[in-house]
């Protein structure tokens, strides 16, 4: 290859589709600087990284081996798709506000611009487009703010989502519903410490843009595959060793069944949580 290696994994599920990208990034990707090294950290794993879940919501969904906990992974769905840590980002117009630079929540649900007074409801507008015309090219929503992120410490990773509905090989609709696929790009994405909890929470937010369309469509729609390209999809260098050790050391040691979990085997524990969240995140960014 010449240059950054372009790989490609594939799952059923998203626990399946995460680890056999993981193994691919480990076997094949190159070894490459980064601007977060500190001194003495060997090279991270890099490569460019596409990812494709056949069934989002096939089981299981879960993966013992990414590194948090089931609260931790509810938290995080619900900071994207539900905005409970929105008022922890500055005021890009207050130098010495040194809270947060985005949310991808707000990003995605309230994107502003200077020049337009309202934030832009970009996945009420995806809705919108795939109801009236599912076959559209345009339902997209974007992150980046060239006026803001060219130059901030720590520029939004998500850049952008990419959906559009199908029906059956013949253009007519299928009994089963309509498939709405989602397309997901990463400039850059930690693929041991985060890429597991996007892609859930990623797939979380699918399934809402599903229930609404098929709200206002009147239509029934169901979740068609997810894609995920990473520009950048890396193990730092810092976590090489926690990552062999742990994730290599459960592949050497237990069954696929033994490293994974079914979601719906937790989700009620996961949701018992969610009190004690919100009560974090309205204590945060203060």
């Amino acid at each position: 290859m010449n240059g950054i290696p372009v790989l490609t994994a594939a799952g059923e599920g998203i626990a399946r589709a995460w680890e056999n990208s993981l193994l691919a990034l480990y076997e094949q990707g190159c070894d490459i600087s980064t601007q977060y090294d500190k001194t003495g950290d060997p090279p991270s794993k890099d490569a460019t990284m596409l990812i494709t879940v056949h069934d989002p919501l096939a089981e299981p969904m879960i993966h013992r081996d990414f590194p948090g906990g089931f609260e931790d992974l509810q938290e995080y769905v619900m900071e994207v798709c539900d905005g409970i840590k929105d008022h922890c980002v500055r005021d890009p117009a207050d130098p010495a506000d040194t809270r947060w630079e985005y949310t991808y929540h707000q990003r995605l649900f309230a994107y502003t611009v200077p020049s337009v007074a309202e934030p832009i409801d970009q996945i009420e507008d995806i809705c919108q487009q795939l109801a009236k015309t599912g076959y559209t090219r345009r339902a997209q929503a974007v992150t980046w703010k060239v006026w803001e992120d060219r130059h901030c410490y720590d520029p939004a990773c998500l850049q952008s989502l990419w959906c559009r509905l199908t029906d059956d090989a013949n253009g007519a609709e299928d009994a089963n519903g309509a498939v709405l696929s989602m397309n997901v790009r990463f400039r850059s994405n930690d693929a041991y410490k985060a890429a597991f909890m996007n892609l859930f929470a990623l797939v979380q937010l699918q399934s809402r843009i599903a229930e609404r369309v098929a709200e206002l469509s009147g239509r029934r729609i169901r979740l068609g595959r997810y894609c995920h390209l990473a520009d950048s999809y890396h193990i730092y260098g810092s976590n090489m060793e926690e990552f062999e050790s742990r994730f290599l050391g459960a592949q050497a040691t237990r069954t696929f069944e033994g490293r994974t979990m079914r979601y719906a085997d937790v989700s009620e524990f996961m949701e018992q949580a969610c009190p004690a969240i919100l009560d974090k995140a309205r204590g945060m960014g203060r």
